[in-house]
């Protein structure tokens, strides 16, 4: 997994806003699971402070069958969790969706997710995508533009994350703020 790259040259941190209960801390990693775009991203909470390490998009050729994707979801995440010592997993919980293959294919990329996690014996949290949205933007139907605004501010980025990154790290927000 690549440390994040769009850092600011001081590594700050930001001071993520009081909800009303305690936050939570440690290491989180967020995942927005897709079978061919699955955002990653790892964030640590400590303090009151919110601080992006590390975050990546798992991208899988077309030509790639689903069990080398499942596969490569399952071993990216489980290096992910092993190296930044994650404490706790996120995942968005899947769309509704009209499609049943695209609901199985979503359902499959979600269970690699949180198999490597249970391997892992790391918590698993999931939250529907307008809770996330409600949680970090203040409103639920903001759009991935939106998203990826809000977290770079509420990381204290230079630049904005990836969509499927700032989902990932929206969810792991998410979780801080009312987990």
């Amino acid at each position: 997994m690549k440390l994040a790259g769009n850092l600011p040259a001081s590594n700050a941190s930001a001071r993520l806003p009081q909800v009303g209960r305690k936050r939570v801390e440690g290491i989180i990693l967020g995942v927005d699971p897709s079978l061919r775009g699955t955002g990653l991203a790892v964030v640590e909470i400590r303090s009151g402070q919110s601080r992006l390490l590390s975050s990546q998009t798992i991208r899988m050729k077309s030509k790639a069958t689903m069990p080398e994707c499942l596969a490569e979801i399952y071993k990216t995440i489980s290096s992910a969790i092993e190296e930044f010592q994650v404490t706790i997993v996120t995942l968005e919980q899947t769309i509704y969706v009209q499609n049943i293959q695209t609901a199985q294919i979503l359902g499959a990329a979600r269970g690699a997710a949180i198999a490597a996690a249970a391997v892992l014996e790391r918590p698993v949290f999931e939250y529907p995508p307008l809770r996330v949205k409600q949680a970090v933007v203040g409103y639920g139907r903001a759009s991935k533009h939106q998203v990826a605004q809000t977290v770079k501010q509420l990381l204290a980025l230079g630049d904005a994350l990836a969509f499927d990154e700032a989902d990932a790290a929206g969810v792991a927000l998410c979780h801080a703020f009312t987990g």
